[in-house]
């Protein structure tokens, strides 16, 4: 697999801790597969209210902060693995539930990235209130690129995770067979009578495991605590509306616009084996590490998810980088 005609690197994730200086403390939490130390580590979930609404977060450690943003259907649990290590590396972790998401509220509204955006925006405001790196997987990697595009005040940087190049597909990106039968399954899940029956179905517990294991190459990783943490919020009230409106909701920002205005570094993470954005979705990113300040590295044998399938790996990566920016 190549990005842009390059070869990938191989990354070893042994090699980045010995190369930074990472403390044996931190490189202890950055591979163990120990529950009970990881969620020791974990601080508990708090509440905010925006704009009247239920708002779920966590705030782990002190230092430099770091703002996580998880992808679609997913929460703060989605980073259990990551938290501690970044927390055990000197940062200040801040862990959010997207409206619509995980522990937040679900109201019926009009979902889109920049309804997202301003919820970030005044997240950072009233609790971050000072710069932070913004790392996000999927749609909330997409959301770190825009908040440091948009916002560059608030961001010294972000690290984005197998980005999504928008919250739905464009029309013009889908062969015509392809878009009908988006748009016919966009209707069967709005409509009042087919919608309940299609979310119901998309929701089994056996369906999650399913789709976990297409993404996933670390099928170690896909335990019942991941499935429960996708399905849970799947059971609270306004859930479907919520998965109907994103569903139908535009797609946003291109990504190369966003990244013909952004001044501040990226690291493009990638797991070269993603079904749902592949590999192919980092050239973008590639080419403009010819003129920007960006740093793109595939990780190989790894799915959508890098943070969670390869924790050991994304997190030695993450902290390396870090460093190189204080």
């Amino acid at each position: 697999m190549t990005i842009a005609g390059r070869q990938p690197k191989i990354i070893n994730s042994h090699q980045i801790t010995q190369k930074s200086s990472i403390s044996p403390r931190v490189t202890a939490v950055l591979t163990t597969e120990n529950t009970e130390t990881r969620d020791r580590l974990l601080s508990p979930l708090q509440t905010w209210t925006w704009r009247g609404y239920k708002i779920q977060y966590s705030v782990t450690g002190t230092g430099t902060p770091l703002v996580l943003i998880h992808g679609f259907g997913a929460s703060i649990g989605h980073w259990k693995k990551n938290i501690p290590a970044f927390a055990e590396a000197g940062y200040q972790v801040f862990a959010i539930d997207l409206l619509g998401f995980g522990g937040s509220a679900k109201p019926a509204l009009d979902y889109s990235l920049e309804l997202w955006e301003e919820l970030l925006k005044d997240f950072h405001h009233e609790l971050v209130q000072q710069p932070a790196i913004f790392i996000g997987n999927s749609i909330g990697a997409l959301l770190a690129l825009m908040l440091t595009t948009n916002a560059p005040e608030i961001a010294i940087g972000a690290v984005l995770l197998n980005a999504a190049g928008g919250l739905n597909h464009r029309p013009e990106e889908l062969n015509l067979p392809l878009r009908l039968v988006m748009g016919a399954f966009a209707k069967l899940v709005s409509s009042e009578v087919t919608g309940k029956f299609v979310f119901n179905q998309v929701r089994q517990k056996r369906n999650i495991r399913n789709s976990l294991r297409q993404v996933y190459r670390n099928h170690q990783a896909i335990d019942d605590e991941l499935v429960d943490m996708l399905y849970q919020p799947s059971c609270d009230e306004g859930a479907q509306k919520v998965f109907a409106s994103i569903l139908t909701a535009p797609a946003g920002p291109r990504t190369s616009d966003l990244l013909a205005k952004v001044e501040k570094p990226l690291l493009v993470l990638w797991g070269d084996a993603d079904p749902w954005t592949p590999i192919n979705g980092a050239k973008v990113y590639d080419e403009a590490s010819k003129t920007k300040d960006i740093q793109v590295i595939p990780i190989p044998n790894t799915g959508h998810c890098p943070h969670d399938d390869r924790p050991e790996i994304v997190n030695a990566l993450v902290i390396h980088w870090l460093q190189k920016l204080a």
